[in-house]
């Protein structure tokens, strides 16, 4: 099985994406435990997260293509076995966090699920994107179910909870979950993304006519989730480097209610100057 992975993404170097942008959200880190069945297994920035049951283990996100082999090394540096993937989830069908999944699906033989928004651009490999064009394209894949707004994946006794958080792709994928840990429960929020990149066009985008709406019930759905351990698809969004340094100490950095605010209130407010520049320069 992990021959045939390799040879998945020997075959499918056309699509890596080797710029210096991208290593430099790419390079390794060691994974390590979050809070209770929740494991960090990603890259430096981009992200992806291990959460492991009895009935088997839940991967969200894949990273760039490049980055596949590197989270499944890092789940099995914790001791875990790649083969008890069961389910692979995503956050958003760009090629910085779905990149990876058809080689971690193929290797593994997990069932993926991603939402209805985005299943298309998934299935396209990331052509044709509303905002960005051809220009990052990656190995596509298929969902082989598909989450809408309020679905429920379970496995195990963990139950991951799906929110649409459109805008940034139009099915982006807030997920939730709640953990208990030394006697209190603790809300996980992985954030999809909330991030306007430069190249999008808000206003008046005849291929994507609703993303200035769809950001801003982005932003309702988010500040109305409970949130104790803050992450998300992007490691800059919630401080990865500086916190898995203290990863393991107490209190836990990861526990952050109060930078979940402050960061959505501070993504709300450049979305909204963003718009409000758009709708001047027209």
């Amino acid at each position: 099985m992990r021959t045939a992975a390799l040879l998945l993404v020997c075959a499918t170097t056309a699509f890596a994406q080797k710029d210096p942008v991208s290593r430099s959200l790419n390079q390794p880190v060691e994974p390590f435990r979050i809070i209770r069945n929740v494991y960090y297994v990603g890259a430096s920035d981009v992200t992806a997260y291990l959460i492991a049951t009895p009935k088997g283990l839940i991967v969200l996100d894949g990273g760039f293509e490049e980055t596949a082999p590197m989270v499944l090394a890092n789940i099995e540096k914790l001791g875990f076995d790649r083969g008890d993937i069961r389910i692979l989830l995503n956050s958003h069908a760009h090629y910085d966090h779905a990149g990876g999944l058809a080689a971690i699906k193929y290797a593994t033989g997990a069932t993926f699920i991603a939402s209805e928004g985005d299943a298309p651009q998934l299935a396209r490999g990331g052509k044709d994107d509303p905002q960005f064009g051809d220009a990052f394209p990656f190995p596509p894949i298929t969902p082989d179910k598909l989450a809408r707004d309020g679905d429920r994946v379970a496995l195990g006794g963990t139950i991951l909870n799906a929110h649409i958080t459109p805008g940034h792709t139009r099915g982006c994928t807030t997920w939730t979950t709640t953990v208990r840990e030394g006697g209190r429960n603790f809300n996980v929020v992985f954030v999809c993304s909330p991030s306007v990149p430069p190249q999008y066009k808000l206003a008046g985008n005849p291929r994507y006519p609703d993303a200035v709406d769809d950001y801003r019930r982005q932003f309702v759905t988010l500040k109305s989730l409970p949130c104790d351990v803050f992450l998300g698809a992007h490691g800059n969004f919630f401080d990865l480097a500086g916190k898995m340094k203290r990863a393991g100490e107490k209190p836990n950095p990861f526990i952050d209610p109060g930078g979940y605010k402050k960061f959505v209130a501070e993504m709300e407010a450049a979305f909204e100057e963003r718009v409000k520049k758009e709708t001047v320069d027209r």
